[in-house]
């Protein structure tokens, strides 16, 4: 028999969770394809079972196409979950989709590296698009 989750309807909501939107500016160099490296080494959300704080190492990396990242939003964008009690999984999706909506790029992979909580490191990574050379 399959043992039932304590952790049913914690994570209806987060697909249409309303994010600080992502500001992008306009890429100058629009037929050269480059990969722009982000890494956030401080991210904090909430776990949403017991309300602790995780605390994880975040990294991007992406090939612009038409639009960049403005940092300062990203920033913002980030620090809008540190109230928000998200799994790990749910938060490198949700993340992605909100990255993609705002620049659209050639490709993209976000990856979460969540400090060891009970022992265990969580590592979640997700990839959008295909990544040419």
């Amino acid at each position: 028999m399959k043992k039932r989750s304590s952790y049913g309807g914690l994570q209806k909501n987060i697909r249409g969770l309303k994010t600080p939107g992502i500001e992008v500016w306009e890429n100058q160099y629009p037929g050269n394809r480059f990969v722009v490296h982000i890494d956030i080494p401080e991210f904090t959300c909430i776990c949403p079972k017991t309300g602790l704080p995780d605390f994880a190492a975040l990294n991007i990396e992406y090939c612009p196409a038409k639009s960049c990242i403005e940092l300062k939003s990203l920033k913002e964008y980030l620090i809008f979950f540190r109230d928000v009690g998200i799994f790990h999984e749910h938060f490198v999706n949700k993340m992605m989709d909100d990255f993609v909506k705002a620049c659209r790029p050639r490709w993209a992979r976000i990856t979460g590296r969540f400090n060891p909580r009970g022992g265990i490191t969580t590592t979640v990574s997700r990839e959008y698009g295909a990544q040419k050379k």
